[in-house]
């Protein structure tokens, strides 16, 4: 077996030093990295250690040799397709959890609505009450009252009250009053 450390530390764009500071109690980037290389022993102290600090699953950072993961083998710009100097892995949704260890929500796509179509899983992202506003014309999940969600443009806060537009075409704006919490989509997964 061997370890994901650097491919999840890359992707959630951390240097070694970042991921040391983040550690509880700090350590040396010169550490991280001999754990990264398998120069040093990962014991499992070390494993809640690191995975605790970014935010992961401690299982998420092994990888078991005989399964190959998802390579992303080009970077799509304007230019086009352009090739990497070496493949770097695709992590999975689930290893993408925040940085406060909350997990990701996933709503899954039923039927047609708006830019949504059926087998769609939108990932959501739960916000610091304080960061709602940052999520202004982006697509939110909140609860209502009654074990009811709403879905939609989050495009007004005000006080205790978001308003939402939902994504069907010719609905009507809904308000919650003062949501327990706001998830905000970060990640669509649609199968081609």
């Amino acid at each position: 077996m061997t370890n994901r450390i650097r491919d999840i530390r890359k992707a959630k764009g951390l240097t070694l030093a970042d991921l040391a500071a983040a550690c509880d109690p700090p350590t040396t980037a010169q550490t991280i990295g001999r754990l990264e290389t398998g120069m040093r022993r990962l014991s499992l102290g070390w494993m809640n250690k690191i995975a605790a600090a970014m935010g992961v699953e401690p299982a998420s950072l092994m990888r078991d040799e005989a399964a190959a993961p998802a390579q992303i083998v080009a970077d799509l710009t304007a230019a086009g397709p352009q090739a990497l100097t070496a493949p770097r892995e695709a992590l999975a949704p689930d290893a993408l959890t925040q940085s406060d260890g909350s997990p990701a929500m996933v709503v899954a796509v039923t039927e047609s609505v708006g830019e949504y179509r059926p087998g769609d899983l939108v990932w959501m992202r739960p916000l610091d009450p304080q960061a709602v506003q940052s999520a202004i014309n982006r697509d939110c999940l909140v609860p209502k009252p009654g074990g009811r969600f709403a879905f939609g443009r989050l495009i007004d806060r005000r006080g205790s009250l978001v308003g939402l537009l939902p994504p069907g075409a010719g609905q009507k704006q809904v308000v919650v009053d003062n949501p327990p919490w706001v998830a905000v989509a970060f990640m669509l997964v649609r199968a081609l």
